[in-house]
């Protein structure tokens, strides 16, 4: 008959063997939420580059972004200033010399240039630098400005007079443009007015009341009076960059104008990335570096310039990339980057994530990748040879027992 000191042997020991398991098998980690970097500042324009008729003032703004721990300082000036121009940064009433960005957040100043009368057309450069007061960071942006005459009708006869403020828009190839334009009839009669337009080929375009979102093809108007109608034209999205012109026309009998509007595309920025096997996890183990490979493609229809690259990381985690930079990739093309991490080599076993950011000229994409810090083999050995020994131990004990 087996004694009690035996069954009570017997049940304590496969816990006993399970518990030593678990012991050699390493500890799962908690992955801590990815903190943000001690400093991170950059420094943007509203909009780099604008068109404007003579005379006309210039207003946008400057935009700060802090994305670090650190509240941050930041001298500003206006280091490049045009001929016949004067300018300034400011706020709501002051001009200023530096700007305060609390920690993970954004602050704006007003860039504001003002033409001499006597500007002739062309295209002006503006530079506004910023750096903080250590050096850590030193920023620079450039501001075009582009002086060009306004279009008044065009190809006018009497009855009726077409006129736009505003005949040159400019915006991306996938975006959508609107233009504003007076019909004036001089006509002693109410009439209505047929309305044509001609523009490239695949492009759309379409006429609708003001602030309505409805189209039409005609236009009622009363004896010697005006309406503003809009012109809505969007392009396909296969639309390459360059200006392009869109021709109108209204008639009424013998009554006709025609006008021409022009829309410039800039083109479209996109970012795609990713793994050419599509994963996005990779095994790892303390001290050690792994590398992982993964593209960046272009989808837009403008080369995207100057490509970055950050990482948000674990504490104490080396993250490097090769290239460093990309400095332009064509429209449909790509490139192949290898970013190296290296876990700390006292991180604990488990699944940790690190974050990537890829900043393009206009266009930004994120990336995550999960790494599994796996235990070094050598502590899967001194584990096996714990447990067999354990395992010798209890035999022996076991065959003593059983000669009592």
């Amino acid at each position: 008959m087996i004694s009690r000191k035996k069954i009570r042997l017997f049940t304590i020991l496969p816990l006993f063997l399970a518990g030593l398991i678990c012991m050699a098998s390493a500890l799962p980690l908690n992955a801590e939420e990815t903190p943000l970097p001690d400093r991170m500042l950059s420094m943007a324009a509203e909009y780099p580059s604008v068109e404007i008729p003579p005379n006309e003032d210039v207003s946008m703004d400057i935009i700060f972004y802090n994305k670090g721990k650190s509240d941050e300082n930041v001298d500003v000036w206006i280091s490049r200033l045009p001929e016949m121009w004067t300018a300034k940064l400011k706020t709501y009433r002051y001009a200023v010399a530096a700007i305060h960005v609390p920690s993970d957040d954004n602050k704006t100043l007003t860039f504001e240039a003002t033409p001499d009368e006597n500007i002739q057309e062309g295209a002006y450069t503006f530079r506004i630098d910023a750096k903080t007061p250590d050096g850590r960071f030193q920023m620079a942006q450039d501001i075009t400005v582009t002086i060009k005459k306004k279009k008044e009708g065009v190809k006018e006869t009497k009855g009726v007079k077409l006129t736009t403020s505003y005949p040159v828009l400019k915006g991306p190839s996938d975006g959508e443009f609107e233009f504003s334009v007076e019909v004036d009839s001089k006509l002693e009669e109410d009439s209505i007015f047929d309305l044509f337009a001609e523009g490239p080929e695949g492009w759309t375009i379409n006429f609708k009341p003001a602030y309505e979102s409805k189209f039409i093809s005609s236009l009622r108007i009363k004896a010697n009076q005006s309406q503003t109608v809009a012109v809505q034209v969007k392009p396909p999205a296969s639309a390459q960059e360059g200006e392009y012109p869109v021709k109108i026309r209204v008639a009424a009998n013998d009554a006709k104008a025609e006008a021409e509007l022009d829309v410039v595309l800039t083109g479209t920025y996109g970012i795609e990335v990713g793994t050419a096997s599509g994963l996005l996890s990779l095994d790892a183990r303390q001290g050690k570096p792994s590398t992982i490979s993964f593209y960046v493609k272009n989808t837009g229809s403008a080369v995207n310039n100057q490509i970055s690259f950050m990482s948000f990381k674990p504490e104490n985690w080396k993250v490097e990339f090769e290239p460093e930079t990309i400095d332009a990739i064509a429209p449909g093309d790509l490139k192949q980057v290898d970013v190296k991490i290296t876990p700390y080599e006292e991180a604990l076993v488990g699944d940790y994530s690190v974050s990537l950011k890829i900043n393009g000229e206009k266009a930004s994409k994120d990336m995550e990748f999960r790494v599994s810090v796996k235990a070094s083999s050598a502590w899967a050995w001194i584990g096996i040879a714990i447990i067999v020994l354990v395992i010798a131990v209890l035999t022996i004990i076991f065959r003593k027992l059983g000669r009592r």
